[in-house]
């Protein structure tokens, strides 16, 4: 009788989408967040939503313009992107993200201008120095609200095209069973959202004027979204443990087993419950706290999607090992990004006239709106 030895060999796999891929889905993700919520003040004109706005506004231009950065450096050779406009992928939601991003990005810029046109006009009027470049800048006198109203509708669709293929894309990916669920759209939307509160909550007694009603709005906001957040998470949970989609129940099965991985679950847990019963039971006076929970929790999310997804094996037993680089592919290339950000936001509020801080007990300004 023959025998035979039957030899099992399993190949580990090096990582696709590399840190640069969670810098770019982090940062275009707190973008959109932060359009979002700058609409109320700047498109709809609700007066007590102007600071929020204003600030919303700044962090949706900071990360918005520093995100295709991180996204052409993913491709590993940053000439490749130009192969998007010359070859016809109408199949693939990589493609149309080359056509929408550069329509969201363009229509950010615009709607900035119109938001702070007003702004920039008046600062020509008083500015000795850059006043011609203000000038310039604002185009003449804005009259009436017509431009701002198409510029809101224009930033708008381009957000919500982002929003959509960014979510879209990682989903279609049917090999990787942590990202195949209808929810992760859903998902990528709310947790950029916390972390375009984060920034907001981070960023109002730095480059704000320090309004604890701002810090208080955007503190009950905050705990509203991360609410959503979980009552996602556990629609995720349920739709794998119950069976009801086999996507969501075989990541369920392949991770339930894993101590890091239910390590990995307790600390998401955690960072969304703790900015949420923070800014529930005490929202003024700790939005650095929450702000800086809420920034942790959106980057952790992409980050175990991505590149913990990733770990996991597509044949095979066991998980793959990832250790992050200290190169440009890794860590230096994440605190690179992080300094073109602190770039960006410097510039952006040396260029623009921002608020000054009021005195203890002032009441708030119209800052953002002249009459109309």
């Amino acid at each position: 009788m023959d025998e035979h030895i039957l030899e099992l060999i399993n190949v580990t796999r090096e990582v696709a989408w590399l840190p640069w891929a969670v810098q770019y889905f982090f940062l275009i993700g707190i973008s959109v967040g932060a359009v979002l919520l700058s609409l109320p003040g700047y498109w709809i004109g609700r007066p007590n939503w102007t600071k929020l706005s204003r600030l919303a506004l700044v962090v949706a231009l900071v990360c918005g313009l520093a995100a295709p950065v991180a996204l052409v450096s993913d491709l590993h050779q940053p000439n490749r992107f130009w192969h998007f406009y010359v070859a016809w992928r109408p199949h693939s939601w990589m493609w149309w993200g080359s056509f929408f991003i550069p329509v969201y990005i363009g229509g950010l810029l615009f709607y900035a201008w119109a938001a702070l046109r007003p702004e920039i006009a008046a600062q020509g009027r008083v500015d000795s120095r850059l006043g011609r470049l203000y000038r310039l800048v604002a185009m003449g006198e804005p009259r009436g609200a017509g431009l701002m109203k198409l510029a809101g509708a224009v930033v708008l669709v381009g957000a919500g095209l982002v929003a959509l293929y960014t979510g879209v894309e990682v989903y279609v990916v049917r090999a990787q069973i942590l990202w195949h669920t209808p929810l992760l759209p859903f998902q990528f939307l709310l947790t950029g959202l916390a972390g375009a509160l984060g920034l907001v909550l981070v960023l109002n007694p730095i480059v704000g004027d320090g309004d604890a009603r701002v810090e208080v709005k955007a503190n009950r906001l905050l705990a509203l979204v991360l609410a959503g957040v979980m009552v996602l998470g556990m629609v995720w949970l349920g739709l794998g443990y119950f069976d009801l989609d086999a996507a969501n129940a075989q990541a369920l099965r392949t991770v339930a087993a894993s101590p890091a991985w239910r390590n990995t679950a307790i600390w998401a847990a955690l960072a969304t419950l703790v900015p949420f019963l923070i800014a529930l039971v005490k929202p003024r006076g700790t939005g650095i706290l929450t702000g800086l929970i809420a920034i942790h929790s959106a980057w952790m999310f992409r980050w175990t999607v991505f590149i913990d997804g990733q770990s996991i094996p597509k044949t095979g037993a066991g998980f793959y090992e990832y250790a992050l680089p200290r190169g440009a592919e890794g860590l230096l290339g994440i605190v690179g990004t992080a300094g073109l950000c602190l770039f960006l936001l410097v510039v952006i509020t040396a260029l623009l006239p921002m608020p000054k801080r009021p005195a203890t007990g002032a009441a708030e300004t119209a800052f953002l709106h002249p009459a109309e």
